[in-house]
């Protein structure tokens, strides 16, 4: 995996953490700005989708296994657009709420995919 680009997708979920939670203190709901935010991390996780499953097919092999390393690519790659559906179901700062919560999770699984694949 690209170690810049998993830093990136982290604090990139982070920052979108941070902002989806003033959103939610402020008592407001996600708006099309949030969702740019959401759009812009959900790209970054598709990159690395593509990028692991690259090196997956020239025969680099993860740490700790291939099922759990695509289980995790997978699971960070529909954490985010799933909070955003969610948030759209949810139009008061609990769909805020949701999104910054799936930030932290989202960071937490870059952390966690960096591991799997080094080792």
């Amino acid at each position: 995996m690209l170690d810049a680009l998993t830093l990136a997708t982290g604090v990139a979920a982070l920052l979108l953490a941070a902002w989806c939670g003033w959103a939610a203190y402020r008592d407001q709901p996600t708006k099309d700005w949030h969702f740019i935010g959401m759009a812009v991390v959900t790209l970054l996780t598709l990159v690395q989708l593509v990028v692991g499953v690259v090196q997956l097919a020239r025969g680099e092999e993860p740490e700790q296994g291939t099922v759990i390393f695509v289980a995790y690519l997978l699971g960070s790659f529909a954490c985010v657009p799933a909070a955003g559906f969610m948030s759209l179901a949810e139009r008061t700062r609990w769909g805020s709420i949701t999104v910054a919560a799936s930030g932290v999770v989202l960071a937490v699984l870059e952390v966690r995919l960096h591991d799997i694949w080094k080792g």
